[in-house]
């Protein structure tokens, strides 16, 4: 299993992490807080009208103050219940939603390249992951 010491495990939540960030526009909160990736996953699996047990075990965790931390806790809660690839593409489904948050170099709007993002996604799901959540 692949546990938190894993450097592979760090660079997989980077390049995962920098997939999300890329060419993301800037939205700021009613309060004009940046909005990040988190916000859009949110907003992509409430779109869907499920509830994401991910999404709520991340908002129950009252140490995480920022966007850019719930979104790397809802990334390894994923990991760890083998539901990355599934969550992410319920986010990725809507095109205008897409472009509502991504600029045009996004490779998320690409779709060969979004299949190919969540395809790698999928085969994630063979690995078993142990980590802290």
């Amino acid at each position: 299993p692949v546990t938190d010491g894993s450097r592979e495990l760090h660079s997989l939540c980077a390049q995962l992490e920098f997939l999300l960030q890329f060419d993301l526009k800037e939205k700021r909160s009613f309060f004009g807080q940046r909005r990040d990736y988190w916000d859009f996953l949110c907003q992509g699996l409430a779109r869907c009208r499920q509830e994401h047990e991910g999404i709520h075990f991340v908002t129950s965790l009252d140490k995480l103050k920022t966007p850019v931390g719930r979104g790397r806790a809802f990334l390894r809660y994923c990991l760890v219940h083998r539901q990355l690839a599934e969550s992410l593409q319920l986010c990725l489904l809507d095109p205008e939603s897409l472009r509502e948050w991504y600029y045009a170099r996004s490779p998320f709007l690409s779709p060969q390249h979004r299949a190919e993002i969540l395809g790698s996604l999928y085969e994630l799901d063979c690995v078993t992951f142990h980590l802290a959540l």
